[in-house]
């Protein structure tokens, strides 16, 4: 029995809207939020966690994330994106063995709760270098590099969508992934992870969607103007694949009538505002969604290239907003997109993103006075503009405390280290870089 009573913290919820309410209350029960108020009772035998000073509000929601690529860290910094591809995808992706994707997987998810991430969607894995536009899939089953992950992300007990990397010339390998989930694992979900509709030929699209459908499972995946398809999203709807569980990545190149086609099909886009500012993937992308009115969520991408914690994608996303005509956009915006709309973007609206009575207790504690949030006179502008992971002191995930007093919990994070510089040290030891 996951219960707390959060005591006296100044509390940001986020829906419908992001507001703030001083000296307020969060009564934690069986996991799930019970009340949200001033002066709530405390239940016998409840503990209580003095919030003074803290700033209380959900966690954090990455919708997009290649948690593999921990241990790669800063490797692309001063790349674009086709040089990207050639090392991490044909060079260094085939030197993964399954025991550094659980490493890496181990250091990314803890690297995520350190940082007030409480749900990550993992775009697995590493070996994404054997699918063609045809959908051919050579070499062994890929089912070990998916089962190392999901161990590493199961141990770390963070929240994940496990986007399975869709190999349906071995649906084996899926079906048994896919049979790893089950009421032993309530904190992961599976999702059919595709190299989509931009980079396959129409009969690979239509065998992905088709497991996808049989599984009874969501769709995510990266989607842009080419290489295969230059209007990727057209071609969904001409052939009738396209349809509202399905998250789609990046997307800036797409014209603005394939935007409102996936506005009007229901369908959600994972932006990552820094990776795409770096790699150069296009103009920011977050005015026209809102325009063409499709749900947005956030993302880091990949820590190859950029940090790997929200705050600073928040801050890449509002002020990549301002770079071309559109909506204007406010810090409670991009807030709600990184916890609520992240949420439904995934497919858990109705379970996290907000402190709605009866949602998961997925909470993050931020310290308020800490010099860089002292004396700011708006607390959902500061969280946006100013604060950092090293002021997240406490999170929970499904009311079961990870981090406190700033020390992540229950992990040898030595040990940790130490693996996931065995599997760098690996991967990177015969890397030519031109």
């Amino acid at each position: 029995m996951n219960s707390l009573l959060l005591r006296n913290g100044l509390v940001i919820d986020t829906e419908p809207a992001p507001v703030a309410h001083h000296n307020c209350d969060v009564l934690i029960e069986n996991g799930r939020i019970a009340a949200l108020g001033p002066d709530l009772p405390s239940p016998a035998g409840t503990p209580v966690l003095d919030a003074t000073d803290r700033i209380v509000m959900p966690g954090f929601v990455d919708t997009h994330r290649h948690v593999w690529q921990a241990v790669l860290r800063s490797i692309a910094v001063d790349m674009d994106l086709p040089d990207y591809f050639n090392l991490v995808r044909q060079q260094l992706g085939p030197r993964f063995r399954p025991a550094d994707v659980r490493a890496a997987n181990l250091l990314g998810a803890l690297e995520c709760l350190d940082a007030g991430i409480t749900t990550v969607q993992d775009f697995a894995y590493a070996r994404a270098d054997r699918i063609t536009a045809d959908g051919y899939v050579a070499g062994e089953s890929d089912f070990d590099y998916a089962e190392a992950a999901l161990d590493g992300l199961r141990d770390v007990g963070i929240r994940a969508v496990f986007g399975y990397l869709l190999t349906p010339q071995d649906t084996a390998a899926v079906r048994r992934a896919h049979a790893l989930f089950g009421a032993d694992t309530p904190l992961l979900t599976m999702a059919a992870a595709s190299l989509g509709p931009s980079n396959q030929k129409i009969d690979a699209i239509t065998a992905d969607w088709r497991l996808a459908d049989e599984l009874g499972l969501p769709l995510v995946t990266h989607v842009a103007s080419g290489p295969v398809n230059e209007r990727p999203i057209e071609l969904l709807r001409d052939n009738g694949l396209l349809r509202p569980d399905i998250l789609y990545v990046h997307g800036n190149s797409l014209a603005d009538d394939e935007l409102s086609m996936i506005g009007d099909s229901g369908g959600a886009v994972s932006i990552t505002p820094a990776v795409e500012a770096r790699l150069g993937h296009g103009g920011p992308l977050i005015g026209r969604l809102r325009t063409a009115g499709v749900t947005t969520g956030l993302g880091v991408d990949v820590v190859t290239t950029v940090g790997g914690d929200m705050f600073s994608v928040i801050r890449a996303g509002l002020l990549t907003s301002y770079l071309v005509p559109g909506p204007h956009f406010t810090p409670a915006d991009l807030l709600k997109m990184a916890t609520l709309d992240g949420a439904v973007a995934l497919g858990l609206g109705d379970r996290i993103g907000s402190f709605k009575i009866g949602k998961q207790a997925d909470v993050v504690l931020l310290r308020a006075t800490d010099v860089n949030l002292a004396s700011a006179h708006d607390p959902i502008g500061a969280v946006v503009s100013a604060a950092h992971p090293g002021n997240v002191d406490t999170v929970l995930v499904a009311g079961r405390i990870v981090k406190q007093d700033g020390r992540l919990l229950d992990h040898d994070l030595a040990g940790v280290r130490e693996r996931a510089q065995e599997a760098a040290d690996h991967v990177t030891a015969e890397t030519i870089r031109a």
